[in-house]
């Protein structure tokens, strides 16, 4: 992101006369002010003016930006992180970026204009956008939440997705299941590729790899999950056991078998990583492995405000908290039949 020195250079002046411009605090000829001007908005600059009136104080505002506020997980997680920034003396300012990277570049220049001490972001493409950048060039105390980019300056607080699927996936093997599909989260995502390659870990260690057209995407989304699991169920030979890679999507998965009048886990059984509110009420209970997203939310904000207030070390800081297993009623032993 752009910093004051970038416009200064890009417009051929000094950082001074930049900061006369976007403040208004001293008379610039017309021609040179277009000139600044034009910088600003190729680069997209967005002025610290909040930072600047509070003299390099600190506004006690902490960015919350998640991925799909419609998803019950991010709305589990925000209402975690209200009840623990309120303990350091915090408040948060919530963003969306819905999975859409045009959202996210916005925000987060909002993030930086608003003069936040700290940011705590669910990012939703591989590599970072130097987010941790205020506007004055300073760097943003930032922890990347759930997922992992290619920024080796932040803290990162994660569960670890290759155990998450692993474990679901040895249960389903245990159970006597060969031909296990799976309906993936998107794999730019360290969460969607983690928890495939968890999956086909469990599945090499015995020998064994899943059809290649029984690997889907489901975008972590309730309505794709729902017409992967209708295809994957109307082959000619369906898949006993579907491995599901959050709990969205494996509302999706239960409402596709319904539809086609199918039981679980007579005709197929399912499981998944990830829960949300309301899962616990399906029945046959789902059998899937959760984040302690209390734990993992606490950590996150307690990672963040040491930064904030200068405690930390100088490296990064990367917690992996590790998933359960939660057995429920959604998965069978193979019927012999099926093998």
């Amino acid at each position: 992101m752009a910093t004051i020195r970038d416009v200064a250079k890009a417009a051929g002046v000094s950082t001074a006369t930049v900061s006369a411009v976007v403040n208004g605090s001293a008379y610039v000829s017309v021609a040179l002010k277009a000139r600044v001007m034009a910088a600003v908005k190729e680069l997209d600059y967005a002025p610290m003016s909040a930072a600047r009136n509070l003299k390099r104080g600190r506004s006690q505002l902490i960015a919350l930006v998640v991925a799909d506020l419609a998803n019950p997980f991010f709305a589990r997680f925000v209402c975690a992180a209200e009840a623990a920034v309120t303990e350091w003396g915090y408040s948060l300012v919530l963003f969306n970026s819905d999975e859409k990277p045009e959202n996210e570049k916005r925000i987060l220049s909002r993030v930086r204009a608003l003069s936040c001490d700290g940011l705590v972001w669910v990012p939703i493409e591989p590599a970072g956008r130097n987010e941790g950048r205020d506007g004055e060039g300073g760097t943003m105390p930032t922890v990347l939440f759930g997922r992992v980019v290619e920024n080796e300056r932040s803290d990162t607080v994660t569960i670890d997705n290759c155990s998450a699927a692993r474990q679901v996936t040895n249960y389903l093997l245990d159970l006597g299941h060969r031909r296990i599909a799976t309906i993936t989260g998107p794999l730019h995502l360290t969460t969607g590729r983690g928890r495939l390659d968890g999956m086909l870990e469990g599945m090499a260690q015995r020998g064994l790899a899943p059809e290649p057209r029984h690997i889907r995407d489901g975008a972590f989304r309730e309505e794709v999950a729902y017409a992967a699991a209708r295809d994957l169920m109307t082959e000619a030979e369906p898949p006993t056991a579907i491995y599901v890679a959050n709990g969205v999507m494996a509302l999706g998965v239960m409402r596709a078998l319904a539809d086609l009048g199918l039981s679980c886990p007579r005709d197929v059984s399912i499981a998944s990583t990830d829960t949300i509110p309301g899962i616990g009420g399906l029945r046959p209970r789902l059998t899937r492995t959760e984040h302690p997203i209390a734990d993992m939310t606490r950590e996150a904000l307690r990672l963040l405000v040491d930064r904030i207030e200068a405690r930390s070390p100088p490296g990064p800081r990367n917690i992996v908290f590790q998933p359960a297993l939660i057995l429920g009623e959604s998965c069978a032993p193979i019927a012999p039949s099926a093998h």
